[in-house]
């Protein structure tokens, strides 16, 4: 029996993408959590906790592009016609938050405010965009002879818009939990003090989505409580609860580690049940791995490419978080 190639590549962007949302999570929610911390001393250390490892974090995200346009060109075109504009507002938001987190360290006193709100700016705006993308993904796209056949604005529904707030709490608990395990003092309580009330907002999204998404969707909720899919999705819920409650008891202790270990727990259950949901469609509702891939012939020789970058990729994000492991103090860091 062969190698399944398609399949392969599935699991080499899944993979992309979750690292992007794990690594970039907590870095787009410092931006998130920039309103609420007002004191210029503490919003520069929560800034320096990702100055040297923010940039290379966006690695994953233009992994998963290029290998979705490698490995499943047809995926590619339906997405990106359907998620233009969203798409391109959440490069803007990326690209207005690179800017500013270099100009806010050089400008004066009168204008770094404006580039603390261009930082949190683009932090929601490239969020709730990614959100969004989210959203409109589990709603599916509509396809006549594998090319989108729909409008520009067809993304724009309550779940996607509702997709775009939750993932916003989403990543402001990976930056508040972050926070926790970087820095110290006040800055460090009051990342506790957020985090709980972002952790109850984020079940209650969680319980909503959870609902809505069924509820919606026939053919997911089929997949969801049909044999043996059941079997693999009951335990999430469960785990959900679980790991929000150790969640919650890890913020009121002195623990610092511990809360981000279980965000990244919670945001791995919610990927796992987004997969289970659409497995195995690449574009929703109706096109598989199988149906969008490339030749084997090209899936063959990218995969070779892909085996060689990734591991590097590891080694250099591994290090570079090594390097720079431990608490930032005030007055540290970037400059």
């Amino acid at each position: 029996m062969g190698i399944d190639l398609p399949l392969l590549w599935a699991v080499i962007i899944g993979f992309g993408l979750m690292m992007y949302v794990i690594m970039d999570g907590f870095d787009l929610g410092i931006g998130i959590l920039f309103p609420f911390v007002k004191d210029r001393t503490d919003r520069d250390t929560m800034v320096n906790t990702v100055a040297p490892v923010w940039d290379g974090n966006e690695t994953w995200l233009v992994l998963g592009g290029a290998g979705l346009l490698a490995a499943f060109p047809i995926a590619y075109s339906i997405v990106l016609s359907a998620m233009y504009l969203p798409i391109i507002a959440m490069l803007l938001g990326l690209i207005l938050r690179g800017v500013a987190f270099e100009f806010r360290f050089k400008a004066d006193e009168a204008h770094k405010p404006v580039w603390d709100k261009a930082f949190a700016g683009g932090s929601y705006m490239a969020t709730f965009s990614q959100g969004v993308v989210l959203g409109s993904f589990i709603n599916g796209f509509q396809v006549e002879n594998h090319v989108y056949s729909g409008g520009a604005f067809d993304w724009l529904t309550p779940f996607a818009i509702f997709s775009g707030l939750g993932l916003i709490v989403a990543y402001a608990l990976l930056g508040a939990t972050w926070l926790i395990l970087k820095t110290e003092g006040a800055l460090l309580e009051r990342m506790r003090e957020l985090a709980k009330p972002i952790v109850l907002a984020l079940l209650a999204t969680i319980a909503i989505v959870s609902l809505w998404t069924p509820l919606s969707h026939p053919e997911i909720a089929t997949r969801w409580f049909s044999f043996p899919n059941i079997v693999f999705f009951s335990p999430v819920p469960i785990l959900v609860v679980i790991a929000a409650v150790a969640l919650l008891w890890a913020i009121a202790r002195d623990t610092h580690a511990m809360p981000f270990l279980l965000a990244l727990g919670l945001v791995f259950l919610g990927y796992s049940g987004l997969v289970i949901s659409l497995w195995p469609n690449i574009v929703p509702p109706s096109i598989s791995i199988w149906d969008a891939a490339s030749p084997p012939q090209s899936l063959g020789f990218t995969l070779v490419g892909a085996l060689f970058t990734i591991p590097f990729i590891l080694f250099y994000t591994a290090w570079a978080y090594h390097v720079f492991r431990g608490k930032v103090k005030a007055g540290e860091g970037y400059h």
